[in-house]
């Protein structure tokens, strides 16, 4: 089934919110990075989350970056999104043993550790990108995109984010949602959502007994009468070409690359959110050093 973003408002205009279907992405970031169950699920929560804020900024050709380095042995987790919701990333060390709380429930707070920051890098197609940081919360990913949102954005929000890595290690379900309070909201409203939020019960749970999108983000706002706009289909993308790897080669400086010419050997080079790998003759190596 397509992985798809839908967007809603409250009829009163008081809330907006978003929910993704995400499970196509993350099996995919499994395949490609070959992910163990702990790793996988840190990083396709962050993939989801990512996903959500590149769509809801709609700014055309802008994009989004989510990184996490909370100081655990996951390393670093990085997702970057566009402007509809495609989305790609990564993880510093995919191959963890297995972190659990207990029998059947991975403990991704643990691998991402809560000794550090997660920063929101917002490229608004302006001179300067948009960074926002705030302190980890707990390394769950769902309580720190909240936390960010209401501390950088000063905008009361909910996100909830879930991945069930089954028995053979692929992705069940993935998906989440964010909540946001517009300017001016009636604060009786926070209440509502919290209620609805905790009757709704976990995206996991809602998304393996067959929740649509529809149906989560009505649980979730606690039955508000909800417009839905159309929804949008997404993907795990990577936007990387031959032209962009040259120009990274490039950025190694004419020593080096003068050197690796002088070697006389063929050199690889792998993108480090896909599987794509590119390779680089002596002669093309010194072909970009005659156009430097």
């Amino acid at each position: 089934m397509q992985d798809q973003i839908l967007r809603a408002m409250t009829t009163d205009g008081w809330v907006k919110a978003v929910a993704i279907s995400s499970r196509g992405i993350v099996e995919r970031a499994r395949t490609i990075h070959k992910t163990t169950p702990t790793a996988t699920a840190a990083l396709g929560r962050t993939l989801t989350a990512c996903a959500m804020l590149g769509n809801m900024q709609k700014i055309e050709n802008g994009s989004v970056t989510l990184q996490i380095k909370g100081g655990g042995p996951l390393g670093t987790v990085l997702a970057v999104s566009d402007a509809v919701g495609n989305v790609r990333g990564y993880v510093q060390n995919p191959h963890i043993t297995l972190l659990e709380k207990y029998a059947g429930k991975l403990d991704v707070g643990a691998a991402v550790g809560t000794d550090g920051l997660l920063t929101v890098i917002r490229d608004l197609q302006m001179k300067e990108p948009y960074v926002g940081s705030v302190e980890l919360v707990s390394g769950e990913i769902g309580d720190d995109v909240t936390a960010y949102l209401v501390q950088s954005e000063q905008c009361p929000s909910a996100c909830g984010l879930g991945v069930l890595v089954d028995v053979d290690q692929s992705v069940r379900v993935a998906g989440g949602y964010i909540l946001q309070l517009l300017p001016g909201a009636p604060e009786k409203l926070i209440d509502r959502l919290e209620a609805g939020i905790a009757a709704a019960g976990s995206v996991t749970a809602m998304l393996d007994t067959g929740c649509s999108l529809r149906e989560m983000l009505t649980k979730v706002t606690g039955g508000m009468e909800l417009e839905f706009f159309p929804p949008t289909d997404v993907e795990y993308r990577c936007y990387c070409t031959r032209d962009r790897v040259e120009a990274t080669l490039v950025s190694l400086g004419r020593e080096e690359l003068t050197e690796i010419a002088q070697e006389g050997k063929e050199i690889q080079v792998e993108c480090q959110f896909c599987d794509t790998e590119y390779r680089f003759t002596p002669d093309e190596i010194r072909s970009i050093l005659s156009n430097l």
